[in-house]
């Protein structure tokens, strides 16, 4: 028995949620138009796992309304912890559920041209230019059944953008908070980097409450035009209870990059797609994830870099660790099509297994459409190493701490390549708590 995917809210409603977020025509427009599409599209296949079960549709509440954060001292303690309080954060988005909470962006990039603000802002301050962008060259909303939900359902977000030959320093982050169990997050984030142009983005997806039957369906759209580089991190940290859909996909021009650090720390059944389609000649895309799978939980990540410009550098690293009874499943895909020569698809999967019950996969699939090329993969899934186990115990070092340690050397070949301090410090911050 399948889960029944008719929707809880209907043309009227959504034609009134737009009416009162101010939208323009056109995005109103996009929002029925997938409406109408969800019923004849099909649900995502992911390798491997069965979602045929899952409630994708089902809820109640679309938006709940919150309070915003007058300042950063008003955070929850655990929303502290990943801002620099201190410091003030000069560049810093919170949404609380649905809510723009809180924004604040230095004078000196404003003074730039730069873009930042909520996605509903966006459509309404910057339209042409979002438009450009918005479901466009990334993700389509017709690809299936998620992708058009989300694109009727979009409650919240950001949009970043940078203009030509501006390169900044300083990240930007995003926070989105979930501290109301009846939120849904249909999150849509763009970012942009226009030619010559380079940011570091960091985003933190965090609930405050410990369980949740909420929903997750959120897209991300990267752009890098020519010879423009984007660092892009993320760590999500939902509560037990929310299934969650995510695809975060980026196009790089020509001689541009585009470097993911992602860490996937959330606590219910996840499906996650990243993608990094290689445009341009000479474009590079670099995947880092971490992930660790505690529970009764099921995790399905599917990493890809497609390769259609000559010269393009594909590379994918994932590590994942799995507890009790969770099932964690790598699918790395590395494509080249027919005219991308002299590329290089390079990946590498692993699993690391901490109980019986415990369920580990790592698929590598790579794609071949042109002769003159390098690739190349490796994939492993095993269980802690007893001997490792015995060395650390002989030193006189308690059991659980030797899984402890054992657990952060698997681990560290991948946190230790984030080219992002802060999300590197956030991630092994979370797997600490996690892996006790």
């Amino acid at each position: 028995m399948t889960t029944e995917t008719k929707l809880p809210f209907d043309k009227a409603f959504v034609s009134s949620f737009s009416s009162a977020t101010n939208e323009p025509a056109w995005f109103a427009e996009l929002r029925l138009k997938a409406l109408e599409q969800f019923e004849q599209l099909p649900m995502p296949k992911p390798e491997k796992t069965k979602i045929d079960k899952w409630n994708f549709t089902q809820f109640q509440q679309h938006t709940v309304k919150s309070q915003a954060y007058s300042s950063l001292a008003d955070l929850p303690e655990e929303v502290k912890a990943l801002v620099d309080v201190e410091a003030g954060n000069q560049n810093l988005y919170i949404q609380r559920n649905q809510t723009p909470a809180y924004l604040t962006l230095s004078e000196d990039l404003k003074n730039k041209g730069i873009i930042f603000t909520d996605i509903f802002t966006a459509a309404r301050e910057h339209g042409d230019l979002l438009k450009k962008y918005y479901m466009t060259q990334a993700i389509n909303a017709d690809e299936h059944k998620l992708t058009a939900l989300h694109t009727a359902l979009v409650n919240g977000g950001v949009f970043v953008y940078i203009p030509k030959n501006v390169e900044i320093s300083e990240p930007i982050q995003a926070v989105f908070v979930q501290d109301d169990a009846e939120a849904n997050l249909f999150n849509h984030v763009i970012v942009v980097a226009d030619d010559n142009s380079s940011l570091t983005y960091v985003e933190n997806y965090i609930s405050t409450v410990e369980e949740s039957n909420a929903l997750a369906n959120i897209l991300t759209e990267v752009v890098a035009n020519t010879n423009a580089r984007v660092q892009y991190g993320a760590v999500d940290n939902l509560a037990k209870g929310i299934t969650t859909y995510v695809n975060r996909r980026g196009v790089a021009g020509r001689d541009s990059e585009i470097d993911w650090a992602l860490g996937s720390m959330n606590e219910g059944n996840t499906i996650s797609e990243n993608t990094t389609n290689l445009l341009g000649d000479g474009s590079v895309g670099d995947t880092k994830m971490v992930v660790v799978g505690r529970g009764d939980q099921t995790q399905n990540f599917t990493t890809k870099v497609v390769h259609f410009g000559k010269h393009s550098r594909g590379n994918i690293l994932n590590h994942g660790v799995v507890k009790e009874s969770a099932t964690t499943i790598f699918n790395g895909i590395g494509k080249i099509e027919h005219g991308a020569s002299k590329s290089d698809a390079e990946q590498t999967s692993r699993v690391l297994m901490l109980s019986e019950k415990a369920r580990g996969d790592a698929n590598p699939i790579l794609l071949i459409e042109e002769d003159d090329v390098m690739a190349g993969h490796a994939a492993s899934v095993g269980r802690v190493d007893p001997l490792q186990l015995y060395y650390l115990m002989s030193r006189g070092i308690p059991q659980i701490e030797a899984e402890r340690l054992v657990i952060h050397g698997f681990l560290a070949p991948v946190v230790n390549q984030l080219p992002i301090e802060k999300v590197k410090k956030q991630l092994t911050e979370v797997i600490e708590r996690k892996v006790r």
